[in-house]
């Protein structure tokens, strides 16, 4: 069964049609043939979410970033990164379960990984405290990204977020000097890294391990300086707003990949991530190997002027 958006009503109505059909056909046997009505009715499903799903706004495409039943970060782990074994801790304070780190294998090649993970279910979201890292989360990323440059292995994050952890707590052990610390660490790396927004991602929690080389979205993910809540609530001072705020604020990939600020869009199915997680996953792969292959060769010097150059432009493009 799908969870189905408001703006999917219309697809949820008609499934619901189809399964009032066959459990029809189960009740009475072989006496009612419904095979060509269920037929009809997938088809008209399949072309109601094509309708939908080519022309959604921003605030849609922000709903699909938050579907419940998205891929997180550790279904890509499991399904792009072999031998996969976490590292846990920031060696300092603790260790923070909404950013997870370790060494694996990418498609033959030994890669670190950052992934921020929102959690599937109550006990995991949690855990993983909705997706939203600590200053300790930030200070496993610094640990992370220095000991893959100091193996030369390349970097890969996974970007899910809706902002860094706002909480006491968090400020009181530095949460901005963590952020800052982490950006600064990825925009100085000496070896290639490729970042993919996935879901979501908000503000400098997400920033914060986003500054590679190269920056890829998935197709309905969204990446924004703040929520559109956020912002309709200081722009107007009513949440209300946030469809505005979210067309105002440019955060879908297409906007972002005209605007520069993303390298590349990887492809969903009609009706998002949710409902092909293997196809996403498969294609999210390809992208990043794609992405790296383009720089192989590098040397350090190189690698760190490319994307010095590439933070650059993207800030005098938009000034």
């Amino acid at each position: 069964m799908h969870s189905y958006l408001d703006f999917e009503k219309p697809v949820a109505d008609i499934e619901g049609k189809i399964q009032e059909l066959r459990a029809l056909a189960g009740e009475d046997g072989e006496a009612v043939n419904v095979d060509g009505e269920i037929d009809r009715l997938k088809a008209k499903s399949s072309q109601t979410l094509q309708d939908l799903y080519t022309k959604l706004t921003p605030w849609q495409k922000t709903l699909v970033a938050r579907h419940p039943d998205r891929p997180h970060a550790v279904a890509y782990i499991s399904g792009l990164i072999e031998d996969f074994t976490p590292l846990a801790g920031d060696r300092k304070f603790a260790e923070d379960a909404a950013l997870i780190a370790g060494i694996g294998r990418f498609r033959g090649q030994s890669v670190a990984v950052l992934a921020q993970e929102k959690g599937h279910d109550t006990e995991t979201r949690l855990k993983h405290n909705f997706g939203m890292v600590r200053p300790e989360g930030y200070r496993k990323a610094v640990r992370i990204m220095e000991m893959a440059e100091r193996f030369g292995l390349p970097l890969i994050s996974f970007v899910d977020t809706s902002g860094a952890y706002p909480g006491r707590g968090a400020e009181e052990r530095g949460q901005s000097e963590a952020i800052a610390r982490s950006t600064d660490v990825g925009l100085g790396l000496g070896t290639p890294s490729v970042a993919v927004v996935i879901g979501e991602g908000g503000s400098g929690g997400a920033i914060a391990i986003a500054t590679a080389n190269k920056v890829l979205m998935m197709e309905h993910a969204i990446y924004s300086v703040i929520s559109p809540e956020g912002a309709a609530s200081i722009l107007w001072r009513d949440s209300a707003k946030a469809q505005d705020a979210a067309t105002a604020l440019k955060i879908t990939a297409q906007d972002l990949k005209q605007l520069g600020v993303i390298d590349g869009i990887i492809d969903e199915p009609i009706g998002g991530a949710h409902r092909a997680r293997e196809i996403v996953i498969d294609n999210a792969g390809k992208e990043i190997e794609n992405a790296l292959k383009g720089l192989v060769g590098l040397s350090p010097d190189e690698i760190r002027k490319q994307r010095r150059d590439k933070f650059i432009a993207i800030g005098r493009s938009l000034s």
